[in-house]
């Protein structure tokens, strides 16, 4: 654990408790992608398939739980709940968002540490993780008007992201013996966070003029 790793788990967990604040207090979904919130929950199903199995730490399991919950949770709100779910745009949500999963899968059998189940899972949801906000950010764009949580919550998970590949860095030269799929983990993550690239500079740019966040169409 780091500093650049507990920040990056905070501003993670603080994206989370963003958009369930949305959903809880004024019972909408509206500008949130659900194709994403759905990609969201398979990267966290596949990737802690060892949480009844391995056990590192209290904070660990935690956290997996946490993600676990919450992403299934959400999903389960913009679907089902019958006041939420009135508030999902779907005629605007339209991303083909299984067709991003077979490449990931692909890419995950191919190039892996170890061609076992758990390890190909884990690599498919590295890959998955990296495309997964794209519905959300497509969505975004055609809606152009976004609200606050929503802007936060997508701001926040580009930062988490920015984050943890500070996280590599500060291990790779702190810890002699960290390798732990440098390249793979380094790839998918600077392709996830060049995907917010531009989302950040109209972040920015709207909380400099201190005007509504707007995406070009």
């Amino acid at each position: 654990m780091n500093i650049f790793r507990l920040a990056g788990d905070m501003t993670h967990l603080a994206s989370v408790l963003v958009l369930l604040l949305k959903i809880h207090t004024i019972k909408s979904c509206a500008g949130v992608s659900l194709k994403t919130q759905e990609l969201y929950a398979m990267v966290f199903a596949t990737r802690y398939l060892d949480i009844f199995t391995d056990f590192i730490s209290v904070y660990n399991t935690i956290m997996k739980l946490i993600f676990l919950g919450s992403s299934f949770s959400i999903v389960w709100y913009i679907r089902h709940h019958r006041v939420v779910r009135r508030s999902y745009d779907k005629d605007q949500d339209t991303f083909r968002h299984y067709f991003l999963m077979l490449p990931c899968l692909i890419l995950a059998l191919l190039v892996n540490e170890k061609l076992t189940f758990k390890e190909v899972m884990w690599t498919f949801s590295l890959y998955l993780e990296a495309v997964a906000i794209l519905p959300q950010l497509v969505l975004l764009q055609r809606t152009r008007n976004i609200d606050n949580l929503t802007g936060q919550y997508v701001f926040l998970l580009g930062a988490y992201r920015a984050l943890y590949i500070l996280n590599w860095i500060y291990r790779y030269f702190t810890e002699p013996h960290f390798v732990h799929w440098i390249s793979i983990s380094w790839i998918a993550g600077v392709v996830q966070t060049l995907l917010y690239a531009d989302f950040f500079y109209y972040y920015f740019e709207s909380w400099k003029n201190n005007v509504r966040l707007q995406l070009p169409a």
